[in-house]
């Protein structure tokens, strides 16, 4: 690492590897059950784009991909490239706070499992299928030995998302039951962007939210700046470069958000139409998605979630809170931090 890096505050950027099927699943579309993939086309896709800009990052796998044999070659692909592997359950149904605690054990453990054997390596982070938590999936997390998780996406527009996916889906009453926290709840948007920990189940558990725009708590993760590029790429562009510099202002370390469709366009041939900007070609997304990662780049030092918790929880000191990262690390190694479970631990609320 050289000085301009280490004098950066810090930022980290994730991928939820949801696949075709996962898409089609949750928007009740027929066909999933036999597991469609376009992860020949895109893993290659995003590797190459990521190892061009020397990034490393974490990619969120979903437990059913990692236990078909047809994938592990992509997935060991992923973790051979230098990314971690987080676990994004093993179902990918965003109705996890449905489930039981029978049912939350056998969700997650079958995700480790099948994950650990695809790559290698147990997973020690976790993301919700469409930020879907709860109090028990957080302290099944501790529980469990995870260090972190990322699950929270602190926006008042999720229930307005809700209804966009909600009016473009021919869904069931129960199918509509089933999701209807999809993308949260409008109290969603009072939790705190910074990352916190929490005390659970007698362990410490990092918490690092999904961030929306400073203040106003608006989506700045990629697909939203892509959806705006349709009207105007300048506009969007604009855009993402005032959410980094409101999270600068506000010292906030900004956790940025790719999915698969950020990388794939109108001419892949994946369909999927529903889903926002999929009527724009590959290139488009993949030159707004470049300027947005460049900007990252430029401002912040990029890491994988749980390279950031590493030394969020145990190499943090004075000039690191200064360059930006909220809380203090010394805390993460002292057990019983003072907070209740689901609760912010050690930092206020932005």
């Amino acid at each position: 690492m050289n000085a301009k890096q280490k004098s950066k505050p810090l930022a980290t950027l994730s991928l939820d590897l949801d696949n075709q099927w996962s898409y089609l699943k949750t928007h009740g579309d027929p066909g999933w059950e036999s597991f469609p993939s376009y992860f020949d086309r895109l893993i290659p896709r995003v590797l190459d784009f990521l190892a061009e800009r020397g990034l490393r990052i974490t990619v969120f796998v979903v437990g059913q991909d990692a236990a078909l044999e047809q994938h592990h070659a992509a997935l060991r692909a992923i973790a051979n490239a230098g990314h971690e592997v987080g676990n994004h359950s093993f179902r990918h149904e965003p109705w996890l706070h449905l489930y039981s605690a029978e049912e939350l054990k056998t969700e997650i453990a079958a995700a480790e499992s099948a994950i650990q054997r695809a790559v290698g390596a147990r997973p020690s982070g976790f993301r919700g299928p469409g930020f879907s938590c709860s109090p028990a999936v957080l302290e099944l997390l501790a529980r469990r030995g995870y260090r972190y998780d990322a699950s929270t996406f602190p926006s008042f527009l999720g229930p307005l998302a809700r209804a966009y996916y909600f009016l473009t889906a021919r869904l069931s009453s129960e199918q509509r039951t089933e999701r209807k926290l999809l993308f949260g709840r409008f109290a969603e948007g009072f939790k705190p962007l910074r990352p916190h920990l929490l005390s659970l189940a007698g362990r410490n558990l990092l918490e690092i939210p999904v961030t929306t725009m400073p203040f106003v708590k608006t989506p700045i993760h990629i697909s939203y700046v892509l959806y705006l590029s349709r009207f105007s790429p300048a506009l969007a562009r604009w855009y993402f470069r005032l959410a980094l510099a409101l999270c600068r202002s506000a010292k906030v370390t900004p956790s940025i958000l790719l999915h698969p469709l950020d990388f794939l366009g109108c001419d892949d041939g994946v369909g999927l139409e529903f889903f926002p900007a999929m009527d724009l070609t590959a290139e488009h997304k993949l030159a707004v998605v470049s300027d947005c990662l460049r900007e990252m780049t430029n401002h912040f030092e990029v890491l994988a979630l749980g390279e950031f918790t590493r030394r969020f929880t145990g190499e943090a000191d004075a000039s690191d809170s200064a360059a930006g990262r909220a809380g203090h690390a010394g805390d993460a190694d002292r057990p019983g931090v003072a907070g209740e479970q689901c609760e912010v631990a050690s930092v206020g609320t932005l």
